[in-house]
């Protein structure tokens, strides 16, 4: 390897020795990419530290983002809840400490549904749509406004305990009715796509309909609303399970491994979008 590395640099010397003379003969561009590409070695390094390179990038842009942050504690919050199955130990420590560290990133994020619950809704959208996707929104914001009331108890800085649990049972019921109001959302949603698609396929009753760029899109958009209601639906158990309302069929174990899989599910919902392809 080390022989054919020094002859690779010794024929790209003189590859580049004589497109100097090239250049001062004939007055033109030296082509040094193409020298370089001579050299293989030195090509399949360089090509294996740019992707690094753009791997790390993507990395970068993924984690200074609070909310991915915020999921990825939430999948070790999750997962130490399915490890410990409510038992004291290291596993229900980690949960504990966790879900108090993950209600820092959510202070004043409520503004964001707040926001969302005063903006116009997408033209053509059906009223019961509308009516469901603002009641998502003001439960959503209700729940991250009273969960702040909870971090304030749960780190000593408000004293009544009593009112502390209070606030934190009726945030995890705001919780659980935004997630079945987005699960209807959903539903609705994925109706509508699938009325247009169909109607979109018949168009294209001759033609290839996945070379189609609306109907691609329109197929995304429906993979990516379909994975958003399995996510609306584990979170259901998850908050029936943190509110125990069936604490013998919905057990810490079983919100653990439901909380883990939503996580994940976010986790992934949050990564950046791949670069489209040039077209030439």
């Amino acid at each position: 390897m080390a022989v054919k590395f020094l002859w690779d640099v010794a024929m790209a010397v003189m590859l580049l020795g004589s497109e100097t003379f090239d250049f001062l003969n004939n007055n033109e561009t030296m082509p040094w990419q193409k020298s370089v590409a001579q050299i293989p070695y030195l090509q399949s390094k360089m090509s294996g530290l740019d992707a690094a390179r753009a791997e790390l990038a993507l990395a970068v842009l993924y984690l200074n983002k609070a909310e991915a942050r915020d999921k990825i504690c939430r999948a070790i919050q999750y997962g130490s809840k399915f490890l410990s199955n409510g038992e004291p130990g290291t596993a229900q420590n980690v949960d504990k400490t966790t879900s108090l560290a993950r209600k820092v990133f959510r202070l004043f994020k409520f503004i964001n549904d707040l926001h969302g619950l005063i903006s116009p809704s997408a033209p053509g959208t059906p009223l019961p749509l509308i009516l469901l996707g603002k009641s998502k929104n003001a439960l959503l914001s209700t729940f991250l406004f009273l969960d702040q009331f909870v971090w304030l108890g749960r780190t000593g800085i408000y004293k009544n305990k009593e009112r502390t649990e209070l606030l934190g049972r009726i945030s995890l019921f705001c919780w659980m009715g935004s997630s079945i109001c987005t699960t209807l959302v959903e539903i609705g949603e994925l109706g509508r796509l699938s009325a247009s698609m169909k109607k979109l396929e018949k168009e294209l009753k001759n033609s290839d309909k996945y070379k189609n760029e609306q109907y691609r899109s329109k197929l995304q958009k429906s993979n990516e609303r379909s994975l958003a209601l399995i996510k609306a639906g584990i979170d259901i158990v998850v908050a029936v399970g943190l509110l125990q309302l069936a604490p013998k069929k919905v057990t810490p174990r079983v919100t653990g491994a439901f909380g883990f899989v939503s996580s994940l599910i976010s986790c992934y919902q949050l990564l950046p979008a791949p670069p489209k392809a040039k077209t030439s």
